[in-house]
Parts: structure tokens; C-alpha cells; sequence
């Protein structure tokens, strides 16, 4: 599997306010693992702003155990982690039964192509830049939920318009 090539196009506050975006369903459970305080804040206010549950770790080891014991819908893994790395983390969820399936956006700092590489080899499902911005992390959510990696909440009916509340 390979990253696209293209980042998140922007989005001006009226098209962002106008489009109806379809989150996971209410509950989900997202794991972010970083080593940076700053980041576990940033994201935990994005997703638990959009009903995602989160459980954060500051560390692989840490992260792995609460992944296997919250087992997560969606996993935001550094890749520069103090002891294990990411990439060490993403092989062990890799190889592991239950944890194989989960969808993971690795991160970094720093966009290197080697990253990007090393990622997809042991099967990270995409990739986001660090700093990233609430419209990033959300159109990398929407591309797993595209790619039913992670289960769909569909909008209330008066989003999809009048058609969609006729009886059947």
C-alpha cells in the first residue's frame, strides 16, 4: 500500500462549516501514542470534540498494552518514541491476531521519504506530517472511513435532505 502523494487540499471556514462530515460512529475508540504532551492534547481536543473516545500513552510499550486491552477502532503512532520506536510498535501490532486488523496513521516531524517507506513496508495504513492542523487529522479519518477501516456513523436525515426522510 502506498501514501498518496497528495496532502489534505485546504479548505476555506465556509466550505469547512457547509460540508457534513461523516464521523465514526459515537464511541469510537482512538489510541494515540506520542511522547509529546502538546500532541496527545491537540488530537484527544480534536477527536473527543467529534464523539471519539481516546486513550493516550506516552510511550510504545505503554500504548501496545492499552491497545490490547481497550482494542481500539483507530491507532495515531509516532514514529520517533523514547525505548521502542513506532515502526518496532507498528511490526509487533502487525504480527499480533487481535491487533493485526486495526487501521494506523503513523506520524512525525519530519516527512522523509525513508518514513513514508519503513510505514508502508510493515502495513501503517497512511501517514500525517507533524504539526498537523484539525482539517488533516479529520481527512485522514475520512479516508480510512472511505476505506471502511473504521465503522461509519451516517449523518442525522436532516443533513442528507428531504428525500432521505420519505417513508419507504
Amino acid at each position: 500500500m502506498a501514501f498518496p502523494e497528495t496532502i489534505a487540499p485546504e479548505e476555506s471556514s465556509a466550505e469547512r462549516r457547509q460540508r457534513t462530515r461523516l464521523n465514526a460512529r459515537e464511541g469510537t475508540r482512538v489510541l494515540i501514542i506520542d511522547d509529546s504532551k502538546t500532541i496527545l492534547a491537540v488530537l484527544k481536543k480534536f477527536l473527543r470534540s467529534a464523539g471519539y473516545e481516546t486513550i493516550e500513552a506516552l510511550d510504545a510499550e505503554s500504548g501496545l498494552e492499552l491497545m490490547r486491552q481497550h482494542r481500539p477502532q483507530l491507532v495515531f503512532l509516532d514514529i520517533m518514541l523514547p525505548g521502542m520506536n513506532g515502526f518496532a510498535a507498528l511490526r509487533q501490532i502487525r504480527r499480533d491476531q487481535q491487533l493485526r486488523d486495526t487501521p494506523v496513521i503513523m506520524m512525525s516531524g519530519n516527512e522523509q521519504a525513508m518514513e513514508k517507506f519503513f510505514g508502508t513496508r510493515i502495513g501503517a495504513d497512511d501517514f500525517m506530517k507533524k504539526p498537523f492542523s484539525r482539517y488533516e487529522v479529520f481527512f485522514r479519518i475520512e479516508r480510512l472511513l472511505d476505506e471502511n477501516l473504521i465503522p461509519k456513523r451516517l449523518p442525522p436525515p436532516s443533513a442528507l435532505g428531504p428525500a432521505s426522510r420519505l417513508p419507504l
